[in-house]
């Protein structure tokens, strides 16, 4: 979950830095951009430092389709910035909030079980398969 101010305030201070950073939003027409700065560089983003900045763009394109763009940018890490872009379509039934399931092993334990039943069977065929 992140809190993303809209009300125009600018970024913390720059010695405030957060493990996710600090977020602040405006409209751009209708494209929802979220600027993230003040890093603290301890849960690096494909190698990038504190001083990453991550530019977010949200923009409905239709009634199931939202095209979600980003523009990283690091000079400590990478040479210019660099972007990328896809397509979220609309999600069909719950969504479910991590926290939720965190710690939920069962479907590791009914997966585990599928592939010790599936080796067994193929085991049984094998030693079937030799007494012929």
């Amino acid at each position: 979950v992140r809190m993303i101010p809209l009300d125009g305030r600018s970024h913390l201070p720059q010695n405030v830095r957060q493990w996710t950073g600090s977020y602040r939003g405006h409209w751009e027409g209708d494209t929802l951009v979220v600027e993230t700065a003040n890093l603290n560089g301890k849960n690096p983003f494909r190698g990038s430092s504190e001083n990453m900045r991550l530019t977010e763009r949200f923009t409905r394109v239709d009634e199931d389709t939202v095209r979600y763009q980003f523009t990283v940018e690091d000079p400590s890490t990478w040479t210019r910035p660099w972007s990328a872009e896809t397509s979220w379509k609309k999600t069909i039934g719950p969504i479910f909030e991590h926290a939720c399931h965190e710690g939920n092993y069962g479907l590791y334990n009914i997966l585990a079980g599928a592939r010790a039943e599936e080796k067994r069977a193929e085991d049984a065929t094998k030693k079937g398969s030799t007494k012929q």
